[in-house]
């Protein structure tokens, strides 16, 4: 069997989520559970000469990849001739897939980490890619796997940059490891790093920086953050000093217990400082629930919020509907926790007109006929100007619709309900159970 097989099945397993309350709610203090510091989203970062600079609350993303993208080699060239199309559709930011060399073909095994010649292509089409995507004002994400590795040859022969067994985490499967104890939950298909090193900390983030600074990465998307304390995430942050920085908070959620699983998610952006934001698990699980079942009261919490982070902390949230593990993939794909294929035009309107950074599948936009109703979601959200902390307040939920008014100016209806705003209301866009008006 195939290593980046056997990754496929080992990263579909999650923590279980315990009781958590927002920091708004009465519950909190009761129950004593970890809220979100009073942080400020930061309106505007400063950027290298001839890059982009933005205010990242009014984002769009787009994951610039699938799960088999490595097929279209060079993947890199693909990104390229569609900087521009991506600028035009309204896209500011991009994340793109693992670059180093790794032991799978997908790049979450990584190998060596300053050879970025990869099965998406060679170094030089890399830059090429990221060039085109500044020159399109649009600010690229490097997919940052850190939380483990393999060797050149073996297990743990690490090369380029060169680490000891000492750098392998006490508790890991290799038997010569001769690190401290994970921080986080273990990975079984390569070695687990020991962050807690003080030469490995020096090291990742010297390469995180010559990830900016050499090859023109902007900002950083963690994978497997569960894997490792959420205080190193914050660490390489802090001293790498990223546009834009997320991480992958993915665990099991319970439907009856959003509370418990955004508070999770929280808890790590916590552990951050407050420093990486996190995508939204939650609320693209209650979301594909409340279409799937027509249960779309799911939709709104016993305060009256939306039920996902962007209810507790719209300002750290990135919202998606799928991405490489849960969704489809042309080709093929993993589909762990697909969005319901006949519904995910709902789930778009949703999270392109609600709080939070929304990032888009590359497969939806591209690839199922859907860039024309994606495209014009983006253009009203822009037009509006919705972005990550504009405020919503909920007008009805219940089991044949949702309907919410976001920054005053825009309302937004899914479901397969009737149901309309009343006079003063211009209908900007509509589909298949969904609607958006504006004023």
């Amino acid at each position: 069997m195939k290593r980046h097989i056997f990754f496929i099945l080992v990263s579909a397993v999650a923590l279980f989520p315990v009781s958590g309350y927002g920091e708004d709610s009465p519950q909190a203090e009761r129950a004593g559970a970890a809220v979100r510091p009073s942080a400020k989203p930061v309106p505007g970062y400063a950027s290298q000469p001839g890059r982009p600079r933005k205010d990242m609350r009014y984002s769009v993303m787009m994951q610039g990849f699938h799960w088999e993208s490595h097929k279209a080699s060079p993947w890199w060239l693909v990104i390229a001739n569609n900087a521009k199309e991506l600028a035009q559709a309204g896209f500011d930011m991009i994340w793109l897939p693992p670059s180093q060399q790794a032991a799978s073909d997908e790049g979450y095994i990584p190998v060596q980490l300053y050879n970025q010649n990869s099965l998406y292509g060679t170094d030089r089409q890399l830059k090429t890619a990221i060039a085109s995507l500044h020159a399109n004002n649009i600010l690229v994400l490097a997919d940052v796997v850190i939380n483990h590795r393999v060797g050149s040859s073996n297990w743990a022969d690490f090369t380029n940059p060169s680490w000891g067994p000492e750098t392998v985490c006490s508790n890991d499967e290799w038997p010569y490891a001769k690190g401290a104890p994970d921080t986080g939950a273990g990975f079984p298909a390569a070695r687990d790093i020991d962050h807690t090193n003080a030469a490995v900390n020096k090291s990742i983030s010297d390469w995180m920086l010559w990830l900016r600074n050499t090859v023109g990465y902007d900002g950083w998307r963690y994978d497997y953050v569960k894997g490792y304390a959420g205080k190193f995430a914050g660490h390489y942050t802090q001293t790498t000093m990223p546009v834009f920085s997320v991480g992958e908070v993915w665990t099991d959620l319970s439907y009856g217990n959003a509370d418990g699983h955004r508070q999770l998610i929280c808890d790590w952006i916590n552990s951050t400082g407050g420093q990486v934001s996190a995508f939204d698990f939650t609320t693209k699980g209650m979301l594909q629930y409340a279409v799937a079942t027509r249960e779309y009261w799911r939709l709104r919490d016993a305060q009256g919020r939306p039920s996902g982070l962007i209810g507790w902390w719209p300002e750290k949230a990135v919202t998606f509907i799928d991405n490489h593990d849960t969704g489809p993939s042309t080709g093929g794909g993993q589909n762990h926790w697909p969005f319901p294929a006949e519904n995910i035009m709902q789930g778009y309107a949703y999270i392109l007109t609600h709080p939070g950074i929304p990032c888009v599948y590359w497969v939806h936009y591209f690839d199922w006929s859907l860039k024309g109703e994606i495209r014009t979601l983006i253009t009203i959200r822009k037009r509006q100007g919705i972005n990550a902390v504009s405020p919503i307040t909920i007008l009805v939920a219940d089991s044949a619709k949702y309907a919410a008014m976001v920054n005053n100016n825009t309302v937004v209806k899914i479901g397969p309900g009737s149901w309309a705003p009343g006079q003063g209301w211009e209908l900007a866009t509509s589909g298949k159970d969904y609607a958006v008006w504006t004023r």
